[in-house]
């Protein structure tokens, strides 16, 4: 018999998962930092290019290495590289022009987005309980972004940053709806491996669109958002291995308690009030949707049991 890849150490799993968050934070703060040097395509493409060494590193010692280059929808790892890549552009321009606790409190709209999408786009499903938490989640969002959008030129700046964040959300809505599309076919080594690929490509092609040669102190930051991301990306991929994502999904929003302290030690920043309320807003109708998800796992879970019995 094959021995199982998962195991459920609930411990271990949220360590993991607390680890990864705080490390995506701090990916971000160092991302923030270099902004105001480095246009967005040159942020991207170290986020992208270093992270891909640890990427490989962790699949050697995984002996999943094989599984990276076979894929049977090339075209969906595109479509998927191309969205990712646009997110994470939109999110490093937000990043420059607004604070680091209010980037992250709009991000948390991004399921609210996929549970549309998916609505949208795969003909689920949704009734009352989640068309209630999608519409808690959007007067969250709108409660976050309405300071923003003055007409005066000293908001012109907020006002593109906060509507930058809110585009991300939505192409990693539409990231999120390829995913779930190319795990039913694809092994993740090569969904992880091709993202990367693609957007370390595709971020090269902004070479002439202001790029600068960085100091060798830039370059070591440069460098450490890739390994960073990277590391980051392989814990919380690990932690799924130890504990069910209904458990470790409500540990996302610690990452706004890490974006306030790195915040205001690094950057000077605190969140609005606005920031809070909207915020709280997205992350209950968020948590209504994991408490959903997680009560109609449990009605399939007991209907296969009774329509497939094991003895």
């Amino acid at each position: 018999m094959a021995k199982s890849l998962t195991s459920h150490r609930p411990v271990l799993a949220v360590l993991l998962k607390l680890c990864a968050v705080f490390l995506f934070t701090a990916m971000a703060a160092l991302v923030k930092a270099l902004s105001d040097d480095f246009p967005p395509g040159e942020l991207v493409f170290f986020r992208s290019l270093f992270a891909i060494p640890v990427i490989v590193i962790w699949l050697i010692s995984r002996g999943e290495l094989a599984h990276m280059f076979v894929v049977k929808k090339p075209i969906g790892h595109f479509w998927r590289g191309v969205l990712g890549t646009s997110a994470m552009a939109l999110t490093f321009t937000g990043l420059s022009m607004l604070p680091l606790p209010e980037v992250t409190a709009i991000g948390y709209a991004t399921p609210i987005f996929t549970l549309i999408l998916a609505a949208l786009m795969l003909g689920e499903k949704i009734r009352m309980i989640r068309i209630g938490a999608v519409a808690l989640g959007l007067l969250g969002v709108v409660i976050m972004i309405w300071p923003r959008l003055g007409s005066s030129q000293m908001e012109l700046t907020a006002t593109i940053g906060a509507l930058c964040i809110l585009a991300a959300t939505v192409a990693r809505g539409f990231v999120q709806i390829h995913i779930r599309q190319l795990v039913q076919v694809d092994h993740p080594a090569a969904i992880v491996f091709y993202f990367s690929l693609t957007a370390t490509l595709l971020s090269a092609l902004t070479v002439f669109w202001g790029w600068k040669l960085p100091s060798w102190d830039q370059a070591a930051i440069l460098v450490a958002t890739g390994v960073t991301g990277g590391v980051a990306q392989i814990l919380v991929t690990s932690s799924y291995r130890f504990g069910q994502a209904s458990m470790l999904a409500p540990y996302d929003y610690t990452s706004m308690l890490f974006a306030v302290v790195i915040g205001y030690f690094w950057f000077d920043e605190l969140p609005t009030l606005a920031i809070l309320i909207g915020a709280t807003l997205v992350i209950a109708g968020n948590v209504v949707v994991i408490w959903r998800e997680h009560q109609l796992g449990l009605e399939r879970g007991k209907a296969r049991a009774v329509t497939d019995p094991k003895a």
